[in-house]
């Protein structure tokens, strides 16, 4: 395969322009090439940098002609969810609001990482307005469409950022999670994303929606890619406040271990309720080919999706009230509902649902002491379609649409366990993806699991077929 084609991964990319078997500039020119073509349709970019990024592909081609070393990244597009800083572009967070604030001064940390990897920066991507949504259906810059089938969402908050990816216009791309924004795109757009423990990774320059359960990662094609963005990025920054004092410890180097030793469950009772029948046959499909069958219970994990939302309502209520008072007609009327309910929410029912993280926090940990990797369905049921009516049935039950896509994937995030989405090889079906939860900072063996399903063929990421 040619690394200008838009299956190669990043490092078939990277080691073809390290070795001078082809330029930086001719893949970032492929890629830009791809994105005019596809994006018209699929709506993934707010933002292209197609001058910049060319400029610095023929940055790094002078770095190796001259004998340097380019970064393990080295010539791989790259793109990131508009609410990542960019020197010299205007953040949007997905909003109106925000459109006419100064250009930024510096990249977010994240962003500088991969670019510092070797990375090219091509673009920023369409998102749910301040990440607050699982669909990525923007009022103020269109849906973006999910490659595999246009007529259905692409998920959310980093729609734009899992659909680049897994319609090949990039290599990898950035997103941010607080309740699933990763994982549920990764999900419906059959790409694999990473949500890293909280503070593992810097959100230093990201417009954050609820900063007690706000993380960054990213989106790939391939496990290795994943684990070689997540190295590049992971680590101690000064300038995030809760970003953890702990080195920087590779995952890309531990894949070829395989999954010996590792203890691995299958969530039960609240994880296998309320889904389709696929998304809990691709579960089963991903735990036969480990070896797993030890079902785990979480307590009160249904309970723990709740105090979850009701503490990103409040808290990104809070980030955003003078706007609400003094421009409300300027969001999406979806995301000003939300933030006005949760500005009402009483203080006495936010400090309950702390208190209550902090119970659930302590019940999850001790599991952790008896498994190392659990796995649940990543989403419920395959991506809707654009518009779909507000609530659907599930199980003989009626469920919210959009909000219940997030149902397996909050309860992790709430309490900042490290967590990968995966998607499960069906050729001709909608993407699903199965989800991988550890104990905090053993992203390691979520990586070991992912590789060893991924050698085995029940997970894999190709490129979603073009269509018209």
């Amino acid at each position: 395969m040619s690394v200008l084609d838009e299956g190669a991964s990043a490092l078939e990319i990277a080691g073809a322009v390290a070795a001078r078997r082809g330029s930086a500039r001719a893949v970032v020119a492929a890629a830009l090439d791809r994105i005019a073509k596809r994006d018209p349709t699929l709506n993934c970019f707010t933002t292209l940098l197609g001058d910049r990024a060319l400029a610095e592909a023929e940055r790094i081609d002078r770095v190796i002609a001259g004998g340097g070393d380019a970064g393990p990244l080295a010539g791989v597009p790259f793109a990131v969810k508009n609410l990542f800083d960019v020197a010299g572009v205007t953040t949007l967070a997905g909003s109106r609001i925000y459109r006419d604030n100064p250009p930024a001064g510096r990249d977010a940390t994240a962003v500088a990482a991969l670019r510092r990897a070797g990375a090219v920066l091509v673009g920023c991507a369409n998102m749910d307005e301040f990440a607050f949504g699982f669909t990525t259906e923007n009022t103020h810059y269109g849906p973006t469409r999910n490659p595999h089938d246009p007529t259905r969402i692409a998920g959310g908050s980093s729609g734009g950022s899992a659909a680049a990816v897994a319609a090949g216009l990039v290599a990898l791309s950035l997103g941010s999670d607080t309740n699933g924004s990763i994982r549920v795109p990764a999900a419906l757009c059959g790409v694999f994303g990473l949500k890293p423990t909280y503070g593992r990774v810097s959100r230093a320059g990201v417009v954050l929606f609820a900063g007690s359960l706000d993380h960054v990662g990213p989106f790939a094609r391939s496990v290795r890619d994943l684990a070689v963005a997540f190295d590049a990025m992971q680590g101690p920054d000064p300038l995030d406040p809760v970003c953890a004092e702990r080195p920087a410890e590779p995952c890309a180097a531990t894949l070829e271990r395989g999954i010996a030793g590792l203890r691995i469950g299958i969530a039960g009772d609240h994880f296998g309720e309320l889904a389709d029948p696929d998304a809990l046959q691709a579960l089963e499909r991903a735990a036969r080919a480990l070896g797993a069958s030890r079902r785990v219970v979480f307590p009160e994990a249904n309970r723990a999706r709740s105090a979850a939302m009701l503490i990103t309502s409040s808290e990104g209520a809070q980030a955003h009230l003078d706007n609400l008072r003094r421009r409300a007609a300027d969001f999406d009327p979806r995301t000003r509902d939300r933030f006005r309910a949760g500005a009402l929410i009483p203080a006495s029912h936010y400090l309950h649902a702390q208190r209550f993280r902090a119970w659930f926090k302590a019940r999850v940990r001790e599991i952790f002491r008896e498994v190392d990797v659990v796995l649940t369905p990543t989403t419920p049921f395959p991506a809707p379609k654009i518009g779909a009516p507000a609530t659907t049935r599930v199980a003989d039950v009626e469920v919210p649409m959009r909000g219940h896509l997030g149902v397996f994937t909050q309860p992790w995030s709430f309490i900042g366990l490290p967590a990968l989405s995966a998607p499960i090889a069906d050729p001709g079906a909608l993407p699903l993806g199965v989800q991988l939860v550890a104990a905090p900072f053993m992203e390691e063996s979520l990586f070991r699991v992912a590789a060893r399903l991924e050698q085995d063929g029940v997970v894999a990421a190709p490129v979603a077929s073009a269509r018209p």
